[in-house]
């Protein structure tokens, strides 16, 4: 099986823009053959990371379009739609097209357009990925994050303020990230003051609705020096699922999908927890980067927010999570996330993350869908 190499990285400014999805996409895509220096035509498979561009905007062919407007033909196309972990799942498709054998270049494209559409419309359409027998009593996401936050904090004596302290570090991450939606620091009193949307969660524990894209090139290790004097490599990547129901899991503290993607991902790479210098977990509701540090191995059950309080995970800690500014100040365009997730860890594993820069050689992505039903983890190494 072959090693894969990412060779080049892009990703568009998030947050509110005036581009449709396939604009968003060929931004991406043409900026990302671009910093690798390969031309469309070389690209043999094209993989586009999208959840919802269907309900959100009536398009649907966004693949095949994308090769078009990217002059990519013939390349083979596909969306691969895995909700909220869209990108994740497309880092893992791409993967495997070039660890098979069958694709020497491939180039993945995730995008979402959002804004266009109100909060409520947002949600709804985002809530759909629940299980009909909670959707149809009106369960949605922010309603489970809300519920197993007040579990977490009760079970673990957790205080409230731990959860508003991981909100101030992704807020003052972000100020450095040129791509982040909101580039601005808040206090814990605004965080902590701001209007409840599912107690004990409020408006500051949530990521915004975002428009956006990122993009990756992959190919072959063995070729990787020909177009590339640095590179990262996929040396770790693992994906698996949850149930589907939340509510039949042992433990809801628990994502099961992250622990056992994190498993594959980890004896592949031949790595542990203790050997991640820096990670990017998906932070769409503040709680989930308490449950995915533990998860992954990174803290003991019920320490994660110990961790956040003791400054551990600060960008000058001992383990940097979320130093692009997280899904919370960065932006959540639902088919990017991933792929910028894994964007900026090609950027800290290669030393180009300039202010936000730390000092590692080995990072980590976990990009969840839904509220754990389905996770991708991915692990990268720097060669320079």
């Amino acid at each position: 099986m072959e090693r894969v190499a990412i060779i080049g990285a892009s990703m568009t400014q998030f947050g509110q823009r005036e581009e449709w999805i396939r604009g968003l996409l060929a931004e991406a895509g043409g900026a990302c053959l671009r910093d690798a220096g390969v031309s469309a035509d070389a690209v043999d498979h094209l993989y586009v990371s999208n959840m919802a561009s269907g309900e959100f905007e009536g398009q649907t062919g966004v693949p095949n379009a994308l090769a078009h407007d990217l002059s990519a033909v013939p390349a083979y196309t596909a969306r691969i739609d895995q909700t909220s972990s869209s990108g994740g799942a497309g880092v893992y498709a791409a993967w495997q097209s070039v660890a098979s054998g069958a694709s020497e270049m491939t180039l993945l494209v995730g995008g979402e357009k959002m804004t266009h559409r109100s909060t409520s419309e947002a949600t709804d359409v985002i809530a759909s990925l629940t299980h009909p027998v909670e959707y149809k009593h009106g369960l949605t996401l922010p309603s489970f994050a809300g519920l197993t936050a007040r579990h977490y904090l009760d079970t673990y004596d957790a205080p409230r303020e731990s959860l508003g302290k991981v909100a101030v570090k992704n807020h003052r991450n972000g100020i450095d990230n040129p791509h982040a939606q909101f580039r601005k620091e808040v206090d814990l009193d605004t965080v902590l003051d701001s209007p409840i949307v599912a107690d004990p969660l409020r408006l500051y524990d949530f990521c915004p609705i975002t428009d956006g894209s990122a993009a990756l090139l992959l190919c072959p290790e063995s070729v990787a020096r020909e177009y590339a004097d640095d590179y990262a490599v996929i040396t770790g990547i693992g994906g698996a699922t949850d149930t589907h129901v939340v509510h039949e899991r042992a433990d809801p503290t628990t994502m099961g999908g992250v622990v056992n993607s994190a498993e594959v991902a980890y004896e592949m790479a031949d790595v542990g927890p203790d050997d991640i210098d820096v990670a990017e977990l998906h932070d769409m509701f503040t709680i989930l980067e308490f449950l995915q540090s533990e998860d992954l191995g990174f803290f003991e059950k019920g320490e994660g927010w110990k961790a956040v309080e003791e400054g551990v995970t600060d960008r000058d800690g001992e383990l940097p999570i979320n130093t692009s500014g997280g899904l919370k100040s960065k932006g959540h365009p639902l088919g990017a996330s991933g792929v910028a997730q894994v964007y900026e860890i090609y950027k800290q594993v290669l030393g180009d993350a300039g202010p936000r820069q730390v000092d590692a050689e080995t990072g980590l992505a976990c990009n969840v869908g839904g509220f754990g039903n389905c996770v991708t983890t991915a692990i990268l190494e720097g060669r320079q």
